[in-house]
């Protein structure tokens, strides 16, 4: 195995670089499937490296291949590049510019990281015994960017690198400490699915309520009762979260609306409780508006499938990290946690595993810290350079 100095020492040497693009990509995010400056500055970063580069057709992804000197097993390397629908308020001097979005999941760290790893690599070919396929993808925030790229042929036999081994993704955390790398076998992350409910009743007079058919009860009842079938109706070791996060209805104080909108989403982590809650939402909210003599249209749109950590490559994130980051910077994750994550689509198809790493600030109360997704959070550029390490120790030993 490299020692441990090595592949930090070189991370560190390239921080500059590192830190340049992020904080470009950080300046000047894209939401969704269509990242075109992102893109651009991805292609440019690796324009002077020895890498094969194939660009989307249906979305602004980016493919680079790297092929070692030496036969052996095709290694992939995943970075999400899109940011999220909210406005910036971190104060912070490379802030972004674009009103209304940011990247608060910390997807242009990923991003920088990646790149800076493949240029690590690409000095290294020499020891690369096989080649490592370098997965820029758009779209993670809910578009299925992942799912887009399969469609494509990333995974295929005749693809860009043919058939990879091993798979592997790092993301950021804002909640752990900087530096610091968690993984474990399984479940990793939830599976996720959007809720829709239209409760129908109606309108009239807020004055007059028997004149009318109030949906707002029906809905106010249905929240109570869904979270009763969570915990009823679910087995209690069967870690499942349904929330209603959107209700909108009504137009003004005195007047009783005819239909309320309910938007939602449910996390499970098996194939069981998924289709058991599917149905127990459709009944509640059916049943629920007939007491209250309204109708509820229910839609389930199915999300990302649960994120699936192979055992193997699990201890393999363990075991090289602690060899490249040391043993004090790793730990086991206790639970899976109830984020979702389209890298799942990869890990469906390829042994692999997610991997998270710390970004807090040093000496943060990292109980009360801004999180991932928060408009405020702030994520240590100190970091990177241990997820730059850890992503070409795994190009190099991930697939072994």
């Amino acid at each position: 195995m490299v020692p441990r100095s090595d592949l930090l020492d070189a991370a560190r040497a390239v921080q500059p670089r590192t830190v340049a693009l992020r904080r470009t990509l950080h300046r000047h995010p894209e939401l969704g499937l269509d990242l075109p400056r992102t893109r651009d500055a991805v292609v440019a970063e690796l324009a002077d490296l020895p890498l094969r580069v194939h660009l989307g057709s249906s979305v602004s992804s980016v493919v680079a291949v790297l092929d070692g000197d030496r036969p052996g097993p095709t290694v992939l390397l995943r970075g999400d590049m899109d940011a999220l629908p909210l406005t910036e308020d971190t104060g912070l001097a490379f802030a972004s510019r674009v009103d209304g979005a940011m990247h608060a999941c910390g997807h242009d760290t990923h991003t920088a990281m990646l790149a800076s790893a493949a240029r690590l690599l690409a000095e290294r070919r020499s020891e690369l015994a096989g080649r490592v396929l370098f997965m820029f993808q758009p779209g993670e925030e809910g578009f299925h960017g992942a799912r887009y790229m399969l469609e494509e042929g990333l995974l295929d036999a005749d693809g860009p690198a043919g058939r990879p081994d091993a798979a592997y993704a790092l993301h950021i955390s804002a909640t752990l400490p900087s530096g610091d790398v968690q993984t474990r076998p399984g479940p990793a992350m939830a599976a996720a699915d959007v809720v829709s409910v239209v409760v129908t009743g109606r309108g009239g007079h807020a004055s007059a309520p028997h004149d009318a058919l109030d949906p707002l009860p029906a809905a106010a009842a249905m929240v109570g009762h869904l979270q009763t079938a969570v915990t009823r109706r679910i087995d209690t070791h069967d870690a499942v979260v349904l929330t209603i996060a959107h209700i909108t209805a009504g137009t003004t104080n005195n007047i009783i609306p005819e239909t309320v909108h309910m938007e939602g989403t449910l996390r499970t982590f098996t194939a069981a409780a998924r289709t058991q809650m599917h149905a127990e939402i459709t009944r509640v909210c059916t049943h629920v508006a007939l007491a209250h003599g309204c109708t509820a249209e229910v839609t389930i749109h199915p999300g990302y499938p649960v994120t699936v950590n192979d055992p193997g490559a699990a201890d393999r994130v363990i075991d090289i990290a602690e060899d490249v980051l040391g043993s004090d910077r790793v730990a086991d994750m206790a639970t899976p946690i109830m984020g979702a994550e389209d890298f799942s689509y990869v890990l469906a198809e390829i042994p692999g595993a997610m991997s998270f790493l710390g970004g807090a600030h040093p000496g943060a109360d990292l109980a009360a810290i801004a999180p991932n997704h928060s408009n405020r959070v702030v994520f240590d550029e100190g970091a990177l350079p241990s997820g730059v390490a850890l992503y070409t120790a795994l190009a190099l030993y991930g697939a072994q």
